[in-house]
């Protein structure tokens, strides 16, 4: 730290008294050795740096704490909230990232709208804008029929101009739209720099931790989908929400990091001319309604998202590898996974697909992840290189170990209990004892799926 930037000053820790020297015995209270080190901005006049803080955060004991009570704000969208782990807590910093277009600003502006109704009349909303302007952010308000008589609107870039509006404003919730066009002379002349993120995002999540306010960040990502920027800005706010979308106008909302609630849980919503709408029946969104016989290569499978069960359609084809090298071709499901569910089919079975080229999809286009999808994924891929069908009205789930067992998987009598109320007449799993077709390994399941 230069003189330019900060002065160096001795304070005393007993007494407060403070001096441009170092002395052995404060001369105002007459202690030893309490003078420390402390050094003052020259601009602000406010510490910015020390090794030995006059006030030193000190321990307590944790069994006297008090847990706080009412430190969760309503966004008013439950899709939203469900994700959050039950609304937006108080003195929580909150990084929506999601791909250009797919309707972050639409999702914000609405979030606005809907937590400022429920303020009182002391309580406000800061919207900061930093690639629209006022009136475009006016227009989509009037396209979407949304009431923002609370929300105040900063269209800037400067770090300067933000933090000062939210001293005086005190607002109850600040959007920040987005993290990465905001930029601060103190990080630098250039701005979008991984300098300035860092900075700039510090210093709003420093600022709100102070005080019972909101701060939701939009963000940029990169073309693989991660957010744009350092990764240690995942790690600087309390929750990382993901904005995707599948071919159609379906949006999913899912946390990556969240601090005050459960990963597990995910926001469907319906990107209609009104804006982002909840989609409320949500169970059968992604499965394909036939009037004729189910085609080859597709079982459907129960599958928890947080504490709802959704029916999945996984959709498989198999066809002869070009060049005589197999290769694996699935987004939504991990490639790994699926060569190894289709290794051991090879193996336990006789059926060969090392000569294969193997598509693997799933209808609706949600990512599956639990291991509770082997048993249909194995079924989908059997059916697909056998040209045998699975009959629409069976649902499978089951975990498949390399010895070609089927495994037990958590909460077997909801994802049953879905299943039926959807139409389905067959679940066939490992699992229950509500079920008749209980399955033990491949061979089991692949004589009672296709006999």
């Amino acid at each position: 730290m230069t003189k330019k930037n900060g002065s160096i000053m001795y304070k005393c820790s007993s007494c407060g008294y403070s001096q441009p020297r170092w002395l052995g015995r404060c001369p105002e209270c007459g202690e030893w050795n309490t003078m420390e080190e402390i050094i003052i901005d020259n601009i602000k006049g406010s510490l910015i740096n020390n090794s030995n803080q006059t006030q030193k955060a000190k321990p307590v004991q944790l069994s006297t704490i008090t847990a706080q009570e009412n430190t969760r704000f309503s966004t008013g969208i439950s899709e939203f909230d469900r994700v959050l782990g039950g609304g937006a807590t108080k003195r929580s910093a909150i990084l929506l990232g999601g791909e250009p277009g797919i309707g972050k600003s639409t999702l914000l502006l609405q979030t606005a709208s809907k937590m400022s109704q429920s303020f009182d009349n002391n309580q406000t909303v800061l919207y900061i804008s930093g690639e629209e302007s006022a009136g475009q952010i006016k227009e989509r308000a009037d396209r979407l029929k949304l009431d923002c008589s609370k929300i105040q609107i900063l269209c800037t870039s400067r770090l300067e101009d933000c933090l000062d509006a939210i001293t005086v404003l005190k607002p109850s919730l600040i959007i920040v739209d987005s993290i990465q066009t905001v930029y601060s002379i103190e990080a630098g002349l250039i701005p979008l720099t991984i300098n300035q993120l860092k900075y700039c995002s510090n210093e709003l999540i420093s600022l709100i931790k102070e005080r019972d306010s909101v701060l939701i960040m939009s963000a940029h990502v990169t073309k693989d989908g991660n957010i744009a920027g350092p990764k240690t800005l995942e790690h600087m706010v309390d929750t990382v929400i993901s904005f995707e979308r599948n071919n159609d106008d379906i949006r999913f909302l899912h946390a990556q990091k969240n601090r005050f609630g459960s990963v597990d849980e995910i926001g469907i919503f319906s990107m209609t001319e009104n804006g982002l709408e909840t989609v409320s029946d949500t169970a059968n969104l992604f499965i394909t309604k036939r009037e004729s016989e189910q085609p080859c290569g597709v079982a459907c499978t129960p599958v928890f998202e947080g504490s709802r069960v959704f029916l999945v359609e996984i959709q498989a084809l198999t066809v002869p590898a070009k060049a005589s090298v197999s290769r694996v071709y699935s987004e939504k499901i991990d490639s790994l996974r699926v060569s190894r569910i289709a290794a051991v089919i090879e193996k336990r079975t006789g059926l060969c697909f090392s000569d294969q080229d193997i598509y693997v999809n799933v209808g609706g286009g949600v990512r599956l992840t639990e291991s509770s999808i082997d048993a249909a994924l194995a079924a989908a891929l059997y059916s697909a290189r056998t040209d045998l069908k699975v009959s629409s009205k069976t649902a499978l789930f089951g975990e498949l170990t390399l010895s070609g067992e089927i495994r037990t998987v958590t909460k077997p009598k909801q994802r049953i209990k879905a299943s039926r109320n959807l139409g389905f007449e067959r679940v066939i799993s490992f699992d229950s004892e509500q079920i008749e077709d209980r399955i033990h390994d491949i061979k089991e399941l692949i004589k009672t799926v296709f006999a």
